[in-house]
């Protein structure tokens, strides 16, 4: 019999449809916080179309007793407060003659994707509840029905929502009672399983990847960030901008993607830790200007949080496509770091170490999360307290008359003068120049910066976190990103002792580290590489950088609909038999 993991064991997933305005997202989110007080883990994704204004939405839930990195593989509940364009989440909701869907509108035929497998149907009249009771919203009603039939306390649902309307005044927040005992009461003849009991005394956070992303940067030194708002990377700024500016910091939104580049240039120039937040379109747009950054070796940091593309592609959808241009997008011999998170906590601290690396190297850094991480919302333990030594190598007291800024040293990296500083003025642009910072385009000079440039990033000390290694089979998984949460579900399904497989989640994705890597592969006899792109660019990219020591096979798909485990833990077993 095959062994199931505790994430299967306790997990339960719940959806929530509706149209655009009707309020799915914020019961949702209430419902995750309500469970995250109840100590619960948990995990909440969104999925809306491209439209400013209006549209469908969906809010998918999963709430456990284990930690939750994913989604589960089929809904359990299903409440649809309207049927509009349901079938735009084909691919996003496994519903099952198990699953026990709840229609807010009496009467009406759901569509084919849910009819066609026959689950549990179950009515509840939001219109007629919320015509009788003045001032209730069919949202509230709906949360109050989930919240019910999942067994979470009704005091803690209703302390939520009192929070969230206390701006509101009084009445509101009778309302939203009002319509929460509503809910609760439809929950009492309902057929369905409660939640497992929780550990209710552990303290976690409630966090996105987004917020984990900034967070991490703060952490990290970040003190000014400029940059123009895109989906879905734009909650980095707005979490941010309040948080900087009590560190004594600042946030500028720019009028594009141009001017925030440069301005984070001018910033690090003049001293500050600096990044900016885009997505594919916008890092395309920048691109020049990390390489003046290469060139004239000033740290920063730029966040692309990944959606479908190309062009302006899908952006409320997730996919891992914009590794090639993180990589190999600059002109010239432009040495610089990319990272990748592998989870929504991850995004903190790979957001901190980025910041440290650009610091420490004085170079420019690229961070891939993307939408699946950044827009998700996760119930979390609470991250590490971690701190990194090396910072920049600042030049306090150079020689007014041979300060040379671009000196080759040992390491490649030479201190850097912070304007102001008594005989550290030097020349910082895209032209190629010598150890003083005086354009040149002699030979020799350009072969000892290009030496220098590429010394610090290939032989800079990068430790344990490169990558995250489990399990010790002799058959490999090497994935990134957020593949590797149902690459780790499908690997704890079917080889829960890591017996037969082992994972290679990468947290640096350039420049590579072919020496760890075949360490990391000792032993291996087969390797699967698994990745959210059409043209397989992690598996190109690794074929390039590292030389393999075996034959390794491709699972590769688009976006955007999200890799779940079962799916893996399919091609997992056929691959292994």
């Amino acid at each position: 019999m095959k062994e199931i993991s505790e994430f299967q064991r306790k997990a339960c997933t719940i959806a929530m449809l509706g149209s655009g305005g009707a309020g799915v997202m914020t019961a949702a989110e209430i419902l995750l916080r309500a469970a995250g007080r109840a100590g619960y883990y948990g995990l909440m994704t969104k999925s809306f179309g491209p439209q400013i204004r209006g549209g469908e939405a969906a809010a998918f839930v999963t709430l456990s007793t284990a930690p939750v990195d994913i989604q589960g593989d089929q809904v359990d509940l299903l409440f649809a407060m309207d049927w509009q364009n349901t079938e735009r989440f084909a691919g996003e909701l496994h519903i099952s003659s198990d699953t026990l869907v709840i229609s807010g509108l009496p009467g009406a035929e759901p569509p084919a994707i849910v009819a066609g497998h026959q689950p549990t149907l179950v009515e509840v009249n939001l219109k007629a509840m919320t015509r009788s009771h003045k001032g209730t919203r069919p949202n509230m009603v709906a949360l109050g029905v989930v919240a019910g039939a999942l067994g979470l306390a009704q005091e803690t649902v209703n302390d939520l929502v009192n929070e969230r309307l206390t701006a509101k005044g009084e009445d509101a927040m009778a309302h939203g009672t009002a319509a929460i005992e509503l809910g609760y009461g439809e929950a009492e003849d309902l057929d369905f399983d409660p939640l497992p009991a929780s550990d209710g005394d552990t303290p976690r956070w409630i966090i996105s990847g987004n917020q984990a992303a900034g967070y991490g940067a703060m952490r990290g030194g970040v003190r000014f960030a400029a940059a123009y708002p895109i989906t879905p990377a734009t909650e980095i700024l707005e979490w941010l901008a309040p948080r900087l500016q009590k560190a004594g910091g600042l946030l500028v939104q720019a009028e594009d993607e141009l001017a925030s580049i440069n301005m984070i240039i001018g910033g690090a120039f003049g001293g500050a830790a600096v990044l900016t937040a885009t997505s594919g379109p916008g890092l395309a747009l920048m691109s020049e200007s990390i390489g003046l950054a290469v060139a004239a070796e000033i740290p920063l940091l730029v966040i692309d949080v990944m959606r479908g593309g190309p062009s302006t592609g899908i952006p409320t959808k997730s996919e891992q496509s914009d590794l090639n241009i993180a990589v190999y997008g600059l002109h010239g011999d432009a040495p610089h770091v990319v990272t990748a998170p592998n989870s929504i906590p991850d995004c903190l601290f790979t957001a901190q170490w980025s910041t440290h690396l650009a610091e420490s190297m004085q170079v420019p850094v690229i961070m891939l999360s993307d939408q699946s991480f950044g827009q998700a919302l996760g119930i979390v333990d609470r991250p590490a307290e971690l701190a990194f030594a090396t910072r920049r190598q600042v030049a306090t007291t150079p020689a007014a008359a041979d300060y040379q800024r671009y000196a080759a040293t040992l390491s490649g990296v030479s201190p850097m003068a912070i304007p102001g500083t008594p005989g550290g003025q030097y020349i910082a642009d895209g032209l190629e120049h010598t150890e003083t910072g005086t354009p040149s385009s002699g030979v020799a000079d350009h072969n000892k910066q290009l030496e220098k440039r590429l010394t610090k990033v290939v032989d800079f000390d990068y430790g344990n976190h490169w990558a995250e290694i489990e399990g010790s089979g002799p058959a490999a998984i090497i994935t990134w990103g957020s593949t590797t949460g149902p690459v780790r579900q499908a690997m704890q399904r079917i080889d829960p002792h890591g017996e037969r497989l082992r994972l290679i989640s990468l947290r640096l994705i350039s420049p590579a580290q072919p020496d760890r890597l075949a360490k990391a592969l000792a032993g291996c006899g087969r390797i699967m590489v698994i990745e959210q792109s059409q043209m397989a660019q992690f598996f190109g990219h690794l074929k390039a950088q590292f030389d393999l020591p075996i034959h390794a096979d491709l699972y590769a798909r688009p976006g955007p609909q999200p890799f779940r485990a079962d799916e893996i833990a399919a091609k997992l077993e056929d691959w292994l038999s």
